[in-house]
C-alpha cells in the first residue's frame, strides 16, 4: 500500500482527483504561449502590467517554495509561475525542440505556436550513443535582474543529479554518460552505516557515535515504521511478517523475519534514502519515526573510492550552449528536461562555480544550501514571489518576463477548501478555481448562472480531460483454470466475466457523470499521444467479440439486446475456458477454476463511485446465468489499496493518471513495479522494451496499441472511463476572451496566464 502508488492508483472517490508532480509545470506552462495569444504578447513586452490583482484557488500549501524539492501539488504550482523551464510541451505532451523560434502545431482543428528559452537537437550516434545539444536564448533574465546562461542550466543539472538528491526529479535514473561513476564515487552516511552493520568497529567513515544513533533509530522508530505496515497486512490476510513483507512487494524474506529485517529490506530497496522509504508508509511518516539528525544521514554525502569530480556527459560548449550525451538511446530523457533552470547566483555559491576546474556551485554531496532556500522562491518565471501569510500566496508581475510582461500585475495563491471553490467564484473571492467536477457541482454551477447554465454571467466553466481514467481489474494469479494464468482457457475465463461488465459501462457513466466523462477502450488516458482514435485502422470497442472472434454487437441494437448478446458471448467464454454450459447456464466450474469472483470496489460502503452501477448490473446480468461476481464496496479506501498491492484481491476497481511519455513498463511489464495484474507475457514484455528504445513517436504509437491488444486478450484490464476536469472563471472580472483555449492538461490556463487580462 505505497503511498505514491495510492496517489497514482487513486480509487476511491467520484473525483478522482489525483496530482501527481512532473517537473517544472509539468508541461512546463510558464515558458511557451500559444499563436492565438501572439498579439496580445508582443503588445505586454512594452507594459509593466495593468492594476489589478486575480485570485486563484490552491490546495494546502507546506511552504516548500523550492524548485528542487517541491513536494505538494500547491507548492509545485507557485514554482510553475515563478520558473521556467528548459524545455516545453504542446497541449498533447509532446515536446518542444525549437523553443527559441518557436513551433506551430494543429490541435483540434486550430494552429498553435510554442515557444521557450532553449532549442534541442537530439542525434543518435552511430556507436548508440545520443546527443542533446542545447542552446539557450542569450536574453533571459531572473527577476533580480541576473542574466541566466548555461552555467545556471549546468548548476541545476548538478543539483538533480547528486549524490544527495532525494527530490521528486529522477533525471538521475537516465543514462548519461559517466553519471553512474559520479554517482558512486559517493555514498550517503545512512547507506554506509547501513551496510556497515550493527556490530561493526571500523569507524573510518563514521563516528562510532553516529553508528550508534543510526541503528538505535532504526530498531526504535524503524520497527515501528515495518510494523505498521505488518499490521495493516495481517489486517488482510497475511500470517506472518515474511507474508506480510511479500504481499507488500518485498519477497525473499526468511520464515522467521522480524519487522527489523523488513525495515532492512525497504531501507536496501531505496538506497537508504529516508525520504524515499516514505512512500512504503502505511500510516506515520518514517521523519516523525526516527531523529531529525540521524533522518539528514541520508542526505550526507561521504566520499568512497577513487573521486569522480563531473559527469562526463555534460559538456558545457559555450556560454548559452551544452551537450548532453546518454550511454544510449532513452525515450524518457527529453522529458526530463522539462526541468526547472534556477539561478546559481541565488541557490548556489558563486564562489564555488568553475566550470573548468570541476567546480558546479556547491560542494559534492553537500546540497544544505540549496535546501536552505525554500521560504522565497526566485526564477525566471512570468511572476515573482512576494510572499506567504495566512494561507496565500502573494506574486508580482515579472517586467522582464521573456514572452511579455503579464497584463495582470498581482496573482494571489489562496488556501480553498473544496466545498469553497465553486461558492468563493460566485462571492467574488475567488477568481479562478477547479472544483472536483461531477454532475452536482454542474448543477450548483448552472443554479447560479440562472438559465445560461455552466456559462453564465456569473461563471465560465471550462473541460478537460482528466490526465488519467479508471479501470476494473482482475487478476491474473487468481482469476485463471488449472493454475496456468498465460493459458487460453484462463484467458477465456477473464473475458467472459470482462464481456459482461464492458456491456454495463455507457449506462453506469452516464448516470454517474452525464456528459463530463466518456466510455473508453483502450488502458491509456485520451490525452495520451499515444491513445488510439476512433478514426484509427483496427480500433474496437473493449470486449466486443466473441470467442470466434466475431463482432458480438450491431450498430441498431437497444440497450436489452446488447446486454443480451453480451450474455451469450460469456456463454461461449466460458464453454472455451472449461466450464460445463448447459441450456444457457454455466453449471459447474473446470479445475483450478471457480464459480464465484470478488471485485472489491472502494465505494465509501455505499456506492458512492463511478463503476459500482456498471458492476453491480453486470454481477446481476451474470447471475441469471448461474455465475456468481461479488461486488464488495469497502468503505475504508487503505483496504482496497492492500487487497490488490498485496495481491489477494481477484478483482478491484481503480485508476491509473498518465505522464507525458506512455511507458508501459511499471503498469505491465512482467518485472514492473505495479503489475498488480500479474501479466508474465514475454512478447508483450519485447514490445514494451522495443519502444523504450525509438524515438520515433508514430512507431511508437503502433508498438503501445498492439501491446494494449495484448493486455485486452489477457482479460485483466476493463478500460472505463475518461472524466472531465473543471476549470471555473468570474465571468464578472476575468476577460473570458484572452484565457488559453483548448486547454488539456498539458496546456492549462496558467500555460498563458501572461496574456490573460481583467476586466
Amino acid at each position: 500500500m505505497k503511498n505514491t502508488k495510492q496517489v497514482i492508483a487513486l480509487a476511491s472517490a467520484a473525483a478522482l482527483s489525483v496530482s501527481v508532480l512532473a517537473g517544472c509545470g509539468g508541461a512546463a506552462s510558464s515558458a511557451v504561449t500559444s499563436e492565438a495569444a501572439s498579439t496580445a504578447t508582443a503588445e505586454a513586452t512594452t507594459s509593466t502590467g495593468s492594476d489589478g490583482t486575480l485570485v486563484l484557488s490552491d490546495t494546502g500549501f507546506e511552504g516548500k517554495f523550492n524548485p528542487f524539492f517541491a513536494a505538494s501539488s500547491a507548492d509545485q504550482h507557485v514554482i510553475d509561475l515563478t520558473f521556467g523551464a528548459l524545455l516545453g510541451a504542446d497541449r498533447k505532451g509532446e515536446m518542444i525542440l525549437n523553443g527559441i523560434e518557436g513551433e506551430t502545431r494543429e490541435y483540434n482543428g486550430t494552429d498553435y505556436t510554442y515557444r521557450g528559452p532553449a532549442d534541442c537537437v537530439v542525434t543518435e550516434n552511430a556507436d548508440g550513443t545520443v546527443d542533446y545539444d542545447i542552446t539557450l536564448r542569450d536574453d533571459i533574465t531572473f527577476s533580480d535582474g541576473t542574466p541566466m546562461t548555461i552555467d545556471d542550466v549546468i548548476f541545476s543539472l548538478y543539483v538533480y543529479l547528486d549524490p544527495t538528491y532525494d527530490g521528486s526529479a529522477t533525471i538521475y535514473s537516465t543514462p548519461i554518460v559517466g553519471l553512474e561513476e559520479y554517482r558512486n564515487s559517493m555514498s550517503t552516511l545512512s547507506k554506509l552505516i547501513a551496510e556497515a552493520g550493527e556490530d561493526n568497529t571500523d569507524y573510518t567513515n563514521f563516528t562510532e557515535e553516529q553508528q550508534k544513533a543510526f541503528w538505535d533509530a532504526v530498531n526504535d522508530g524503524g520497527v515501528k515504521f515495518a510494523q505498521e505496515i505488518v499490521d495493516t497486512m495481517l489486517a488482510n490476510g497475511a500470517t506472518d511478517v515474511a507474508s506480510a513483507a511479500a504481499g507488500w512487494g518485498f519477497d525473499g524474506l526468511a520464515a522467521d523475519a522480524t519487522a527489523k529485517d523488513f525495515f532492512l529490506a525497504i531501507g536496501e530497496q531505496y538506497d537508504w534514502s529516508f525520504s524515499a522509504m516514505e512512500a512504503e508508509t502505511a500510516g506515520s511518516a518514517l521523519s516523525d519515526l526516527i531523529p531529525e539528525d540521524v533522518y539528514a544521514y541520508s542526505t550526507t554525502g561521504v566520499a568512497v573510492g577513487a573521486d569522480v569530480p563531473s559527469v562526463a556527459g555534460i559538456v558545457k560548449t559555450g556560454d548559452y550552449s551544452m551537450t548532453l550525451t546518454t550511454s544510449e538511446l532513452s525515450t524518457t530523457m527529453i522529458y526530463q528536461l522539462q526541468m526547472a533552470v534556477a539561478p546559481l547566483s541565488y541557490y548556489g555559491d558563486p564562489s564555488l562555480y568553475d566550470y573548468d576546474n570541476n567546480s558546479f556551485g556547491f560542494p559534492k554531496g553537500d546540497l544544505s544550501g540549496v535546501r536552505a532556500k525554500t521560504s522565497a522562491p526566485m526564477g525566471s518565471g512570468m511572476y515573482t514571489f512576494n510572499k506567504y501569510s495566512d494561507g496565500v500566496v502573494y506574486l508580482d508581475a515579472n517586467p522582464t518576463y521573456f514572452d511579455g510582461a503579464p497584463k495582470i500585475a498581482h496573482v494571489n495563491m489562496k488556501e480553498t477548501q473544496e466545498a469553497d471553490k465553486v461558492t468563493g467564484v460566485q462571492a467574488g473571492t475567488i477568481d479562478i478555481a477547479d472544483p472536483s467536477y461531477s454532475l452536482e457541482v454542474a448543477s450548483q454551477i448552472a443554479d447560479i448562472n440562472g438559465a445560461e447554465g455552466n456559462d453564465g454571467p456569473v461563471i465560465t466553466t471550462r473541460l478537460k480531460d482528466f490526465r488519467g481514467y479508471g479501470y476494473i481489474a482482475l487478476s491474473a494469479k487468481n482469476v485463471n483454470v488449472g493454475g496456468d494464468p498465460s493459458s487460453e482457457a484462463s484467458k477465456d475465463l477473464r473475458k467472459a466475466i470482462m464481456t459482461v461488465i464492458a456491456a454495463y459501462r455507457d449506462e453506469g457513466i452516464d448516470s454517474y457523470y452525464g456528459d463530463t466523462a466518456s466510455v473508453i477502450n483502450y488502458p491509456v488516458s485520451n490525452t495520451s499521444w499515444a491513445a488510439p482514435s476512433v478514426t484509427d485502422d483496427g480500433y474496437k470497442i473493449a470486449y466486443s467479440t466473441d470467442v470466434d472472434g466475431n463482432d458480438i454487437y450491431t450498430s441498431d441494437m437497444k440497450s436489452e439486446d446488447k446486454y443480451a448478446a453480451a450474455l451469450q458471448a460469456a456463454l461461449g467464454y466460458f464453454e472455451a475456458a472449461g466450464y460445463t454450459v448447459e441450456n444457457g447456464q454455466v453449471t459447474a466450474a473446470p479445475a483450478g477454476a471457480k464459480m464465484e469472483y470478488q471485485v472489491n470496489i472502494g465505494a465509501d460502503g455505499n456506492g458512492d463511485h463511478p463503476s459500482f452501477q456498471t458492476l453491480t448490473n453486470a454481477a446481476a446480468a451474470l447471475k441469471t446465468i448461474g455465475f456468481t461476481l461479488t461486488v464488495n464496496d469497502m468503505a475504508n479506501a487503505s483496504d482496497l489499496y492492500a487487497s490488490y498491492q498485496s495481491g489477494a484481491a481477484e478483482g478491484w476497481v481503480a485508476a491509473w493518471q498518465s505522464t507525458n511519455d506512455p511507458d508501459m513498463y511499471q503498469l505491465y511489464h512482467s518485472k514492473g513495479s505495479t503489475n498488480y495484474y500479474n501479466i508474465d507475457d514475454p512478447d508483450l514484455d519485447e514490445l514494451i522494451m522495443a519502444a523504450r528504445q525509438t524515438t520515433d513517436q508514430e512507431a511508437r504509437k503502433a508498438m503501445y496499441k498492439e501491446a494494449m491488444e495484448i493486455i485486452l486478450d489477457w482479460g485483466v484490464e476493463l478500460p472505463v472511463y475518461q472524466r472531465s476536469e473543471a476549470t471555473i472563471f468570474s465571468t464578472e472580472r476575468v476577460n473570458i476572451d484572452t484565457i488559453a483555449k483548448d486547454m488539456t492538461p498539458y496546456w492549462t490556463y496558467m500555460a498563458e496566464l501572461n496574456t490573460m487580462e481583467l476586466n
